[in-house]
């Protein structure tokens, strides 16, 4: 993949406000002692940060202490010094898989253990690629969550007419995501992936986390609970709202609903309850864990989705997930484990579903790397005459064993 660098440059003196990846990267190239990097470090107040851009990797630290740091379990880089707390390793990897890293100073960790994205071409902007419209932010009160106050953001992509009714995907935590590069690229994958016909034109919903009329931060209410609350929330106040400005698909097979970690299992939770609204689920390190399960309460946490997905009535839902074998552990419970057992629970009773399962920690890593094939398979043959379809699991994945664990950090006796 040929990036053009040259075409994201601005000059020097705002670097330090907003520099794009790209920016970073050019900084970087001209070394540690460059007047350019030096110009990059000064408002860098993070421990860690990692940077790329095509197959660029920029590993930046703010410490007192010289750093190193260790990149896909290799023995460890030290980082070159660009001032009195900053220092930096600009090194070429892999594109199109993640680099796990951990930072190290005085001996010890620095940071969590991380994951770098390679991110794949289709998750970088392209010249000639048509852009939709990003919304300013929405404020609004619930009363379904009871004087809960929120933000939400639309992006309406190229070829949305607001009044012709569009595709519809939800996104939670929406905060991470109304930037061009922020996050998982949400709207530069879009962009290319609706010029190439693999997207419908599409209206992206991405809805923050609510705050209490007495200041609580209602993400793990709204996220982890096992109810219909959430969706109703959806319907009835957030989708009318949108509704406003555009038009948009009513049908479960013309809607998505998407989320990492609580965010997860909250996508997952919406398309059980009405899969007749929201038919297509995107869920990265979901979690199916026992967050808000109160037994004196009789209230479900999300640690029984994987039974009922067995046991009761099914519901007509594609989903694609993805997990990692280093995601958390805690008294909710095993995010790793958890993620196996709703993915055996989908193919035991033959969703149609799709399982990424790999190595990275808690975190949207995975989600970036695969985000144009992951909108590219929820979204397969879509059909905008259509008003529904029969999601049946594909045959290859028919043909596949269950999931099984190796445990391959302990003795076998």
């Amino acid at each position: 993949m040929k990036i053009l660098l040259a075409c994201f440059t601005v000059p020097l003196a705002l670097f330090a406000q907003t520099p794009t990846p790209a920016d970073s990267i050019e900084a970087a190239r001209k070394g540690p002692d460059s007047a350019a990097m030096k110009q990059r470090v000064a408002g860098i107040t993070a421990p860690t940060q990692v940077t790329v851009w095509g197959q660029d990797y920029l590993f930046l630290s703010t410490s007192a202490t010289p750093v190193s740091v260790s990149i896909d379990l290799q023995p460890q880089k030290q980082l070159a010094q660009v001032d009195a707390k900053h220092w930096m390793l600009l090194t070429k990897m892999r594109t199109g898989v993640l680099h796990q890293y951990q930072f190290y100073t005085a001996g010890k960790p620095l940071g969590a253990r991380g994951d770098a994205v390679g991110y794949n071409p289709d998750s970088y902007p392209k010249p000639g690629v048509p852009h939709g419209k990003l919304s300013e932010k929405h404020t609004l009160t619930s009363k379904i969550y009871d004087g809960m106050k929120y933000d939400y953001w639309t992006y309406a992509s190229a070829g949305v007419d607001p009044n012709v009714p569009a595709a519809l995907m939800v996104w939670q935590d929406g905060q991470n995501l109304e930037g061009e590069l922020s996050g998982i690229r949400l709207i530069t994958v879009t962009d290319n992936l609706v010029q190439q016909g693999l997207l419908p034109p599409i209206v992206h919903v991405m809805i923050a986390p609510g705050t209490s009329s007495d200041g609580k931060a209602m993400r793990s209410i709204e996220y982890d609970t096992v109810s219909d609350h959430y969706p109703r929330f959806l319907m009835e106040e957030v989708l009318p709202d949108v509704e406003k400005t555009y038009k948009l698909r009513q049908d479960g097979y013309s809607r998505a609903i998407a989320g990492e970690s609580s965010g997860g299992i909250c996508a997952f939770n919406a398309a059980w309850f009405v899969p007749d609204k929201f038919a297509r689920v995107h869920s990265a390190v979901g979690s199916f864990t026992s967050i808000q399960w109160r037994s004196k309460e009789n209230a479900d946490g999300g640690n029984v989705y994987p039974f009922m997905v067995r046991k009761d009535p099914k519901r007509n839902i594609r989903m694609w997930m993805s997990d990692g074998a280093d995601d958390l552990e805690n008294n909710h419970g095993s995010w790793p484990m958890q993620a196996i057992q709703m993915a055996n629970s989908l193919k035991f009773r033959e969703y149609d579903f799709h399982f990424r399962f790999g190595t990275a920690a808690h975190g949207g890593a995975q989600a970036a790397l695969d985000l144009p094939e992951s909108l590219t398979w929820l979204w397969a043959g879509y059909d905008p005459q259509k008003t529904s379809q029969v999601f049946t699991m594909d045959p290859a994945e028919t043909d596949k064993p269950f999931f099984r664990v190796n445990t391959l950090n302990r003795d076998a006796w």
